[in-house]
């Protein structure tokens, strides 16, 4: 980790600070609760400083609260955020689900994973505020955080402000049909990345540090043969940074089915049916290698070989940029980030009736073709 502990033995003029929700009594109800429909403020912090460590736990009755909670973060008083995604999301939690996440800028602790952490760091010159939507039918009755930061005793000189960013999409084939490895029919060539699943849409001055990848598959076949696209300062395709499938951006191979976790990436969840059928969470931090951009950048990735595949993708991109950056588009409603419905064996066996039922029934197996 020579990023993390080459500069530990400098000494810095900076005055190390902390918000959290510690008891004012001086008893032990050292938490804050936010009600239903209701936005609970976790930092609002005047002057100069940068934000070294955000973690944070919380109950509430709802299963579903990491999606149904939103973080927002706002910099030196701007009024649209730059930061804004379902909390589990955010910090590496896909799905609404509590699972083990270890990376070096983020990571899922125990409790099982209730127990999230965020270091990267957070410059401000005048203002942070860090705030919690509970969007969800029932109140977080305990929400527990610290936020370390350092207060700078010099105006903060630092360009660039971090930034992250949730997108779904339930994506559509199109024409072509659910085609992979051939299995339909040739497979179709994509000279282009505008059906792509969009990572990052972003204009000014600053450099890409991550994502988080969650994809849900309705499919037994491999998910990942999708090339990574990425567009930079207004190029055309192919571009600067083209890919060769999903596993090799996220820096694995052969189409990997195991939990796996380095601190710059990894598998913290993979599915546990037959063949990709069902959730994978996969992730990828650019610590060593930031994506520089100096006037746009456009992040993204094919859905199955030219877009050939019905996939629930997640994502949350992770960037520093100059102010003022891109209006975010608006939220997907709570009600739009909700799982889709779980495929098994009675799904399969309904799929296997139909095509007995196409091939005109009798005595089959399950390879014959027409």
């Amino acid at each position: 980790m020579s990023v993390a502990l080459s500069n530990l033995f400098e000494l810095r003029d900076v005055r190390n600070k902390r918000v959290s929700s510690y008891d004012r009594t001086g008893g032990n109800k050292d938490h804050i609760e936010v009600p239903a429909g209701e936005t609970g403020i976790i930092a609002d912090i005047s002057g100069a400083g940068v934000i070294r460590h955000i973690w944070l736990t919380h109950a509430s009755a709802d299963p579903m609260i990491r999606r149904n909670a939103v973080i927002r973060m706002y910099w030196d008083g701007e009024e649209m955020p730059s930061v804004e995604a379902p909390l589990g999301d955010f910090f590496g939690q896909g799905w609404g689900e509590a699972y083990h996440m270890v990376s070096l800028p983020l990571a899922a602790a125990p409790l099982g994973g209730r127990a999230l952490n965020c270091y990267f760091p957070m410059p401000f010159a005048s203002r942070a505020k860090i705030t919690l939507e509970n969007q969800s039918e029932h109140p977080i009755k305990a929400l527990y955080f610290y936020v370390d930061y350092e207060e700078l005793l010099e105006p903060c000189t630092a360009p660039t402000r971090f930034h992250a960013w949730w997108n779904r999409e339930i994506t559509d084939p199109g024409k072509q049909g659910e085609n992979e490895w051939g299995v339909l029919h040739p497979p179709a060539a994509n000279p282009s990345d505008a059906d792509n699943f969009v990572f990052l849409h972003a204009e000014g001055d600053g450099h890409v540090v991550g994502v988080n990848y969650y994809v849900d598959s309705p499919t037994p076949i491999w998910y990942g043969e999708g090339d990574d696209m990425w567009l930079i300062d207004d190029e055309p395709w192919p571009g600067s940074l083209h890919g060769t499938g999903t596993e090799d951006f996220f820096n694995s191979s052969w189409s990997p089915k195991e939990v796996y976790m380095h601190p710059y990436f990894g598998y913290p969840r993979v599915n546990n049916n037959i063949g990709w059928l069902g959730r994978t969470h996969c992730y990828r931090f650019f610590i060593e290698d930031p994506i520089r951009f100096h006037r746009s950048i456009r992040a993204s990735i094919e859905h199955g070989h030219a877009n050939g595949l019905a996939l629930d993708i997640c994502s949350v991109a992770y960037w520093y940029q100059t102010e003022p950056h891109k209006v975010f588009p608006p939220l997907a409603a709570k009600e739009l980030r909700q799982n889709m419905p779980e495929i098994g064996v009675r799904e399969i066996h309904r799929w296997r009736h139909a095509w007995r039922e196409s091939m005109g029934g009798g005595k089959l197996w399950g390879n014959e073709q027409k």
